[in-house]
């Protein structure tokens, strides 16, 4: 459960309501999900976290896909259980597959297990991946 409960939509004063907007109409859907819910409670943190992850996430350089698995990724690894099963249910939205999960979930582990290594083995970094780098 979340600390302060879940603002629900009819529950919403107007501040609230025009994000709730907002995010429905940019993600195309009829729904908000619990993590803008709880974080409610707090309008300015509602609308500024909104707005960056809506400006983060838009289309760029990088496509929605990697995105998505760049997300669950950090989630993985930050132990986040909502934000993986958000992300998760949205990367598989966005053309995922079942084998492009399982590799992704061994990078991820992989990715952990050498960090781990370096950090205790205490690995100096090699000149040649200093900056400036080459483009």
């Amino acid at each position: 459960m979340a600390t302060f409960g879940l603002i629900e939509y009819n529950d919403a004063s107007t501040e609230v309501r025009a994000i709730y907007d907002d995010i429905m109409a940019t993600r195309k859907t009829d729904w908000i999900n619990n993590f803008w819910k709880a974080i409610a409670h707090d309008p300015v943190l509602l609308k500024r976290t909104w707005e960056s992850i809506k400006q983060i996430m838009a289309p760029g350089a990088l496509d929605p896909l990697t995105k998505e698995m760049l997300y669950i990724a950090v989630s993985v690894t930050n132990n986040c259980n909502y934000c993986i099963a958000s992300h998760t249910a949205s990367a598989f939205g966005k053309g995922m597959t079942h084998a492009m999960f399982k590799e992704l979930q061994a990078v991820i582990g992989m990715a952990n297990e050498t960090n781990k290594l370096v950090t205790g083995y205490q690995v100096e970094v090699d000149q040649r991946f200093q900056a400036p780098l080459p483009r």
